[in-house]
C-alpha cells in the first residue's frame, strides 16, 4: 500500500498564495513553502492511508524500515517541496555532509534541485559566484560588494536545475518550484536585499559559514536531460548523482511501472488520473504526494497527468 502524505505548509516573507493553483487549502497568503514528502524534524508529514494513518513519516521510518527495504540511514534522506516565490528568496547557500555533519549536529548536508513549474516573463534565479576565485569572492562579501558578485540566469518552465552543496543560489520573484533534496534544513543567508521582519530589524545573514562552504561553480547549470518513450509515455531523466534520481514522467494513457528501488518518492504535478496497485485503486489529483513502499509491487499509472519520480 503507497503512503500518500499530508503535505506542511511554511509561511515566509516572500511566499505568496499561488500554491492554491495545486489545489492546497492555504491557512495564509503568503506561504512560501509546501513540504510534500518530509520526515524533518522541522516539518514531519502525516500519513493519511492505510494502517499507518495519523502518524509521521519518520514514525514510520522508524518503525518499519522493511517498508523501505531496511535502507540504512538513521534518518530519512530526502524531502520534496514546492516554493512559491513570490518575492525573490535571501541569496543563501548550504553546506555539504561533512560540514554539516560537524557543525551541524550531525545533519545531513544539502543538494538540492530545482523543476521550473512555473515563471513568470524574465524571471530570474541566482546560480553562483561572479568572482574567479573563492577568495575575491570572500574580499567582496566582507566589503559589501554585492552589486555583480551574483550570477543572474533567466528561466521559464520546464527547465531543471542541480545546485550542489556550496552553490550560491536564490529563486527569484514570479517562479514557482518543484524542489527535491536531502533532508536537510540548513541555510546560510548571505544577502537578503535589506529586507527587515515586521519588527522592523533586518533579517539576520549567516556569512561566517556561507564563507566556510561556498565553491565557485560557473558551469552550464541547466542540465541537458535525457528524453524517451515508453510505451507512448515521455520518461525525461533529469538528472541522476549521488544525491538521488529525479526523473519527470507525461503519462497519457496505461504505464505499467517498474519501481527502480526499493522506494520511490512520486509528485503529481499536473492532470488527474489513478495508480493500481496490487489491484487496488488510488485516485491522483496534482498537488498530491505519496511514497510506493517495498511492498507496492505491482503499479500501474493510469490517466493524464505529469509525476516527478524522486528516489536514491
Amino acid at each position: 500500500m503507497p503512503l500518500f502524505l499530508k503535505p506542511i505548509f511554511h509561511e515566509k516573507i516572500w511566499g505568496g498564495n499561488r500554491l492554491k493553483e495545486l489545489g492546497y487549502d492555504l491557512p495564509s497568503d503568503c506561504i512560501g513553502e509546501a513540504w510534500g514528502i518530509s520526515a524533518h524534524p522541522n516539518g514531519k508529514c502525516e500519513i493519511l492511508n492505510g494502517p499507518y494513518q495519523g502518524q509521521t513519516l519518520d514514525q514510520v521510518w522508524n518503525e518499519h524500515r522493511e517498508l523501505f527495504g531496511d535502507f540504512p540511514s538513521k534518518e530519512f534522506p530526502l524531502m520534496t517541496k514546492i516554493v512559491d516565490a513570490k518575492e525573490a528568496l535571501s541569496v543563501h547557500v548550504h553546506p555539504d555532509d561533512a560540514y554539516a555533519y560537524e557543525k551541524e549536529n550531525g545533519q545531513y548536508g544539502k543538494s538540492e534541485c530545482w523543476y521550473i513549474i512555473d515563471a513568470k516573463e524574465d524571471s530570474e534565479i541566482i546560480y553562483g559566484l561572479s568572482a574567479e576565485t573563492k577568495e575575491l569572492a570572500i574580499d567582496k562579501l566582507n566589503d559589501g560588494e554585492y552589486n555583480g558578485l551574483f550570477n543572474k540566469v533567466k528561466v521559464k518552465p520546464g527547465e531543471f536545475y542541480f545546485i550542489p552543496a556550496g552553490t550560491i543560489h536564490s529563486i527569484g520573484a514570479g517562479i514557482l518550484v518543484y524542489e527535491t533534496m536531502q533532508s536537510s534544513d540548513v541555510t546560510y543567508r548571505v544577502y537578503d536585499f535589506d529586507r527587515e521582519h515586521d519588527s522592523g530589524h533586518k533579517r539576520e545573514l549567516d556569512q561566517g559559514k556561507a564563507k566556510d562552504v561556498i565553491e565557485i561553480a560557473n558551469e552550464n547549470i541547466n542540465i541537458a536531460t535525457d528524453t524517451e518513450i515508453i510505451e507512448n509515455h515521455k520518461r525525461t531523466q533529469l538528472v541522476s548523482n549521488d544525491f538521488f534520481t529525479i526523473v519527470k514522467w507525461q503519462i497519457s494513457g496505461t504505464l505499467n511501472y517498474m519501481k527502480p528501488r526499493e522506494f520511490v518518492l512520486v509528485s503529481v504535478l499536473k492532470g488527474e488520473g489513478q495508480v493500481i496497485i496490487d489491484g487496488e485503486v488510488y485516485d491522483l489529483n496534482h498537488g498530491q504526494n505519496f511514497i510506493l513502499t517495498s511492498d507496492d509491487l505491482d503499479t500501474i499509472f493510469e490517466g493524464d497527468y505529469e509525476l516527478i519520480v524522486s528516489y536514491l
